[in-house]
């Protein structure tokens, strides 16, 4: 019997058996479905991060006191670095205050941007005569280049000023979000009107491009003021710390505006030469980075999914695969009278058990990229195929067709034919 003929009867056996097929089809499909999709998912995730969080690109970097700590399940990653030296305790733990950021930014001298900001809250409720958000807008204290450094850009209106900062008058920039609800989507609009935060008016003199969502939160459900605006009204914890972010023209002046960074900012902070940082310097991919390092938990998760439903659905095709060698005894004791070959039943057999794993893998690719795109669809990120994972599939459901179709076609083809075509 030829290769195509084998195939042929291969594909007509499988099509005669439409019940059963669909089941296992369906089985296969579930699991490559669930591999493909979650990886699609994290891809778009990936995608969003970068774009989110990378806003200086790779020639900035940020000041903060204490060390990123991101949790999935019991995993931390905290990030140590030490240099020999021994850390201070009077100062461990302290938060960056206003005094001290400014103080790096008058003494900072190599050529670079910098901005220092301070969170304010993350539930402040913005109104406008009888309309008011939910108590989910956040409030942020910057100065005149925290749009910029942020990675956002003025749709309509100014920027903060040196003198809105210094006095810490009630002025903010909106986010396009606040704006489309309070005045519609023109964003010159809102410019020189009075909204209130929290009750206290605010006179808008600018608004923010869209920038999106990541990880559930909206970057457009904000108000920028600055940093001594947010001091009185917002942030009376003492133990609120300013960030401080650097950006420098070129990625090549990084290092050096780093070292710079670091020589400035330990006198600053009462810091000996035998003492640790009690700052760290984190370049601003770094975040983004952790971010992804923790989504190979998720990435591991999808793989194991995939493989338990494929392990079972490996053992129900080879279940299948054995309870059609018992149905067909005396066609395969016809196919060895007539001439048919050992090597022919078992190829008979393993290509049928490799067509139906084929079908899952089609079947499971195609709905995990569909379900993993709809995901990024609410990301509001492009169409995302992981080529890799959409390869692996098809490897690995082949290979599952193949483990679960030897053992059956093995026993198929060493049946002897007296006794199959005798089978009742």
């Amino acid at each position: 019997m030829k290769i195509r003929d084998t195939i042929a009867l291969a594909f007509r056996t499988v099509r005669s058996n439409k019940l059963r097929t669909g089941i296992t089809v369906a089985i296969i499909a579930f699991g490559i479905m669930a591999l493909v999709g979650i990886n699609t998912a994290i891809d778009a995730m990936k995608q969003k991060f970068t774009e989110s969080f990378s806003a200086m690109g790779a020639n900035g970097f940020t000041i903060h006191y204490k060390e990123y700590q991101m949790r999935f399940g019991n995993r931390s990653d905290v990030r140590k670095s030490t240099r020999g030296r021994t850390a201070k305790a009077s100062n461990t733990g302290k938060p960056i205050t206003r005094v001290e950021a400014e103080a790096f930014k008058s003494r900072f001298q190599y050529p670079a941007k910098i901005c220092l900001n301070l969170y304010g809250t993350g539930d402040a409720v913005v109104s406008l005569g009888d309309k008011k958000t939910n108590p989910t807008v956040r409030v942020y204290g910057g100065d005149e280049n925290y749009v910029e450094l942020n990675g956002y850009s003025l749709a309509a209106g100014r920027d903060l000023s040196s003198l809105d900062v210094q006095s810490g008058r009630n002025v903010c920039i909106i986010g396009s979000e606040i704006a489309k609800k309070f005045f519609g989507p023109e964003p010159d609009r809102p410019i020189d009107k009075i909204l209130k935060v929290n009750n206290m008016p605010y006179i808008v003199i600018g608004v923010l491009e869209s920038k999106g969502s990541a990880l559930g939160m909206s970057f457009d459900n904000m108000i920028v003021t600055s940093y001594n605006n947010v001091r009185r009204f917002f942030n009376s914890n003492v133990n609120a710390s300013f960030t401080i972010q650097v950006k420098v023209p070129d990625v090549k002046m990084i290092d050096g505006a780093i070292d710079q960074s670091e020589g400035i900012f330990r006198p600053v902070r009462h810091l000996e030469i035998s003492d640790d940082n009690n700052f760290v310097i984190d370049k601003s991919d770094t975040f983004v980075e952790l971010l992804l390092n923790n989504l190979n938990i998720i990435t591991g998760s999808a793989v194991a999914i995939g493989v338990i439903t494929l392990i079972g659905a490996a053992v129900g095709l080879m279940n299948i695969m054995l309870v059609a060698v018992t149905e067909r005894t005396k066609e395969i004791g016809l196919i060895k009278a007539i001439g048919g070959r050992q090597k022919s039943v078992r190829r008979l057999f393993l290509y049928e058990s490799i067509i139906i794993s084929l079908l899952g893998a089609l079947f499971g690719v195609l709905l995990g990229v569909i379900v993993g795109n709809v995901f990024a669809l609410f990301l509001e990120t492009g169409f995302v195929l992981p080529w890799l994972w959409l390869f692996l599939g098809v490897v690995i459901c082949t290979l599952v067709g193949l483990l679960a179709g030897l053992y059956p076609s093995l026993k198929a083809s060493r049946l002897n034919p007296i006794e199959a075509l005798r089978y009742e």
